[in-house]
């Protein structure tokens, strides 16, 4: 069990890189340089923010939600995005401890949730995380315990080719695309990191979470409506999901 300034001192650097999410989720799809410039700016006006207005949630909660220089709204998106990550850093601190495992899952979840809110609003997933990603995660085989290469690689090949496939069946039968590339491109670099059973989990739970939500959203508003829903964020989801109870939920199913 860990002691109280050790989850305080995991928790605060979870937040300080979800600050770095956000800077991530706002300049990748537009092209910007997530280096330079290196001080934060307000959307609305462009002035720098100080360094003590750019503390992770505590700052939003000081200033009111609003920008001290132009009194402009800022998107509550800001701290909810700190405070998940800071919960993450925590969470895998205590499933897997201080080790390197911990540190690769952080750092894929934390992908994760910039692919979730980047696909949210703007409908894409950046190839800048996800190709990287694949070479990165096979590499990262090596230090999860429970993931071999072989297996890496299998989660590469089904997770990437059993949405090719999907994709590539739909627009035969209905001559559009129904799923993009980047959600087939997504699934293979998470098939890199959690191995072909957590593909199979992912789709699976991607699919229930992702056709709950959109059968809600058509009854709330025209159930004859015909709309896009980002299937990112539920892959991404299902993807979480297993690295914190797909381990149980396959030796459930096997058993």
């Amino acid at each position: 069990m860990f002691n109280f300034f050790t989850v305080s001192i995991i928790f605060i650097f979870g937040m300080c890189i979800g600050s770095f999410l956000n800077v991530c989720i706002y300049r990748l799809p537009t092209s910007k340089s997530i280096a330079n410039p290196s001080h934060s700016i307000c959307p609305s006006c462009s002035r720098r923010i100080r360094f003590y207005d750019n503390v992770p949630v505590l700052s939003y909660i000081w200033l009111k939600g609003r920008c001290r220089n132009c009194n402009a709204p800022i998107s509550f998106r800001y701290p909810l995005v700190e405070l998940m990550n800071g919960i993450v850093a925590v969470a895998l601190l205590f499933k897997f401890d201080l080790s390197l495992e911990s540190l690769v899952y952080f750092a894929f979840i934390s992908s994760l949730i910039v692919i979730t809110f980047i696909d949210l609003d703007h409908q894409i997933i950046p190839d800048i995380i996800t190709l990287p990603g694949i070479p990165m995660g096979l590499i990262a085989s090596f230090a999860l315990p429970t993931i071999t290469l072989k297996a890496s690689a299998l989660g590469l090949l089904i997770g990437g080719g059993s949405l090719w496939f999907v994709a590539w069946a739909y627009n035969l039968i209905a001559h559009r695309d129904g799923m993009g590339g980047g959600d087939i491109k997504l699934l293979a670099m998470i098939g890199t990191i959690i191995g072909w059973k957590g593909v199979i989990f992912t789709i699976f739970a991607s699919s229930v979470i992702g056709s709950c939500v959109g059968i809600t959203m058509m009854l709330i508003k025209n159930k004859n409506m015909k709309f896009a829903i980002p299937f990112g964020p539920f892959l991404s989801i299902g993807a979480i999901a297993y690295v914190f109870f797909g381990s149980r939920f396959i030796a459930w199913y096997f058993g």
